[in-house]
């Protein structure tokens, strides 16, 4: 549970991010930012499901009535409409309207669906939503030290697990199979979910930065065994990526991972406090382009890490914000030749005033795995 104090502080925050903005309100749907400032896990359902945040500072919600006894017993102070699946949501949208009274409010544009965009102007007005996903999902770009001591933890599980399942892998099995031992390993370490499918690719299907685990595919000798994973732990996840080889290794395949290692070890030794996300990216994709592999370059340095997988900022080319103590981000350089091999090396970071302190610790030297 999120103490009171820090969800208060959280709140705060975004007032002051909508009075610099000029937004009048906050609304959000269940998800990060909603969980950030509520600690309450509700499901992106059917039933519209709206938390008001007024740049007063004051709380407003419309809920559905089967949630009104967590609402009520975790939101005491939020001023609340239910309804009933009989009755529907539009009166106590109506009611919340009353009393809000906004012409300006702002949205998470990469969350808020369209019929709850819909039902917000119908009864605030054509106009009055907007697009705020950058202010609203912006207040979580720092983590505090609850925050950053789970994601310690959700990596500490998951390299855990990855640890357990590299020293079980089997020429032969398939990628679906070393996949449910991973997902298994992570809960048995302690994993409360998997932040996302856990990816588990081998041979040339390792290409495929997003690639789904097969039963057909099967581990052979010389293949790249690719793994991208994160166990959650208290609503934070992992975001790993190692990539072993089957028995033996080419020549050709080592001088790739060899590539992609010193990309990496760049970007954590460089990555620090007033540097832009723009110039992380282009120093450690230096490092790729000055390789004679640099025409299986197919994606940028990283990305945020926090309640969501990919939050901002973005570390890639052309996105200027700066980075700051407390920002906890990814380094996950690599390399692709579609039908051969793809190398990723991914650490998630926690940035500081003179470096970055990496959360991950699994070794990134060259590994052969099955036998």
């Amino acid at each position: 549970m999120i103490e009171k104090h820090l969800l208060e502080q959280r709140i705060a925050r975004l007032v002051d991010t909508l009075g610099e903005a000029d937004i009048a309100c906050a609304a959000l749907v269940p998800g990060p930012s909603f969980y950030y400032l509520t600690g309450i896990q509700l499901h992106l359902m059917e039933r519209p499901t709206v938390l008001f945040v007024g740049a007063d500072g004051r709380l407003h919600g419309v809920i559905p009535e089967l949630e009104k006894g967590r609402w009520q017993a975790d939101m005491p102070l939020a001023d609340t409409e239910y309804w009933q699946d009989s009755d529907g949501p539009e009166e106590a949208f109506a009611r919340i309207a009353a009393r809000i009274n906004t012409k300006r409010m702002g949205v998470e544009g990469q969350r808020m669906r369209i019929f709850e965009g819909d039902i917000l102007r119908r009864h605030f007005g054509e106009h009055a939503v907007i697009d705020a996903q950058t202010q609203i999902s912006g207040i979580r770009l720092h983590k505090d030290a609850a925050e950053i001591a789970c994601q310690k933890k959700a990596v500490a599980i998951s390299e855990a697990a990855l640890k357990s399942v590299s020293e079980k892998v089997q020429t032969g099995m398939s990628e679906r199979r070393i996949q449910q031992m991973l997902q298994m390993a992570m809960l048995e370490n302690g994993a409360e979910g998997f932040g996302f499918e856990a990816i588990v690719l081998a041979g040339g299907m390792s290409a495929d930065p997003h690639g789904v685990a097969s039963d057909e595919r099967v581990l052979q000798p010389g293949d790249p065994l690719l793994f991208d994973f994160g166990g959650l732990y208290g609503g934070y996840s992992a975001d790993i990526t190692r990539t072993f080889f089957c028995e033996k290794v080419s020549q050709e395949h080592k001088d790739i991972y060899e590539t992609v290692r010193l990309a990496n070890a760049w970007g954590r030794d460089n990555a620090r406090a007033g540097m832009t996300a723009h110039d992380l990216d282009a120093g450690v994709t230096q490092i790729l382009r000055d390789s004679p592999f640099s025409h299986l370059i197919v994606h940028k340095t990283g990305h945020g890490l926090g309640l969501d997988i990919h939050e901002m900022p973005q570390i890639m080319a052309g996105c200027e914000t700066e980075l700051q103590p407390d920002m906890v981000i990814t380094i996950e350089p690599g390399l692709y030749r579609p039908a051969d091999i793809g190398v990723r090396i991914e650490d998630d970071v926690v940035i500081g005033d003179q470096g970055c302190r990496s959360l991950t610790s699994f070794d990134r030297a060259l590994t052969l795995i099955g036998g």
